[in-house]
């Protein structure tokens, strides 16, 4: 049987270790390792950490966000499957299993995710992850279970069988300790948002196979740590999926994508300021900056991203304005999307 590093990044979440880290340890089997990675968090986390005997504590010497204090974590861990787990997630009885069957019987894929429903309302979908991500031409990331804010009550109508997807949440991410170490892990330099839909589409450009297991599923709380709201995520969103962007469009592609972009772009900002959010207004107008400022850092990335990738088109990434798509024909569903 294969052995699962289950690995809970956290800062700061000694409330959400002591409410969460019990179900991943009554789940666990005895292949299955679970630790708490901490980015330099100055609560109780430790003493929380300390109440479950069985899960280690890997201290890390300062806050280095979701993306490089992963990669500093799991440079220290060994185990055939990583599991990327939020601190703020309940797992269900027997959710291990099906993700370690198939990965098992599946070398091609690379990485996996249960079905991601919300902590609040059980019924509903989660926001970060849904039934597994997905694309558009211009780089709106959209969800089974999830088109922009329009969240669907799960009906089992995306349980049918494993579907392959773009990109799997990071809230739940499980992925062959080879193709992380093969691919460098997430970007560090993303700090925070967008980081695992780098990571996959860097996986998916090179021909391994990302999927979503709906047998497993887990409840995830959301926002724990910035709202979405918060200019400072809305910086990063905007920033980080322009730098994704760059790193990973075909020759072919970038320059269109980056024109049509950029008016999008500042479209958001001038509907954030018409709507009082002058903070993400900003925010947005910042982002935009910035890639500009440091966007020539990326190329060298780039450069490798496209040696690698083997040059077949993606199908998980629509050759469509998601926005037209959405608010122009009402497409508000995945199964409209793509019936």
């Amino acid at each position: 049987m294969s052995s699962i590093a289950i690995v809970i990044l956290n800062w700061n979440g000694a409330e959400m270790l002591r409410r969460f880290l019990p179900s991943v340890v009554a789940h666990a089997d005895d292949q299955t390792s679970v630790i708490v990675a901490d980015n330099g968090s100055t609560d109780d986390s430790e003493a929380a950490v300390a109440e479950f005997p069985s899960v280690s504590w890997l201290p890390l010497p300062e806050n280095y966000g979701f993306a490089e204090g992963y990669n500093r974590a799991l440079s220290q861990v060994e185990a055939d499957y990583y599991l990327l787990l939020n601190s703020d997630v309940e797992v269900t009885a027997g959710w291990l299993q099906p993700l370690r069957s198939y990965m098992d019987a599946h070398p091609e894929v690379a990485a996996c995710q249960p079905k991601l429903l919300d902590w609040k309302e059980k019924q509903k979908f989660e926001y970060a992850g849904g039934a597994g991500g997905y694309l558009d031409r211009y780089g709106y990331p959209y969800c089974r279970g999830r088109i922009f804010s329009d969240i669907e009550t799960d009906h089992g109508q995306y349980d049918n069988n494993v579907w392959p997807v773009l990109w799997a949440t990071g809230a739940a991410l499980m992925i062959r300790s080879n193709d992380w170490h093969e691919v460098g892990g997430l970007d560090g330099t993303f700090f925070a948002h967008m980081e695992e839909i780098d990571l996959c589409w860097r996986l998916r450009a090179r021909g391994r196979g990302i999927v979503c297991i709906p047998t497993s599923h887990v409840f995830h709380v959301g926002g724990a740590t910035l709202n979405k709201d918060n200019p400072r995520k809305t910086f990063l969103n905007f920033r980080n999926n322009l730098l994704m962007l760059y790193k990973n469009l075909p020759e072919a592609d970038l320059r269109p994508v980056m024109r049509t972009r950029r008016a999008l772009d500042y479209v958001a900002a001038l509907k954030f300021l018409l709507s009082g959010e002058t903070g993400n207004a900003r925010a947005v107008v910042q982002a935009r900056r910035e890639f500009n400022r440091i966007r020539n850092n990326y190329t060298a990335a780039r450069q490798e991203n496209l040696h690698k990738a083997t040059g077949n088109p993606i199908p998980e990434i629509m050759q469509k304005s998601l926005l037209w798509q959405y608010h122009i024909k009402g497409k508000k569903t995945f199964t409209r999307l793509h019936p």
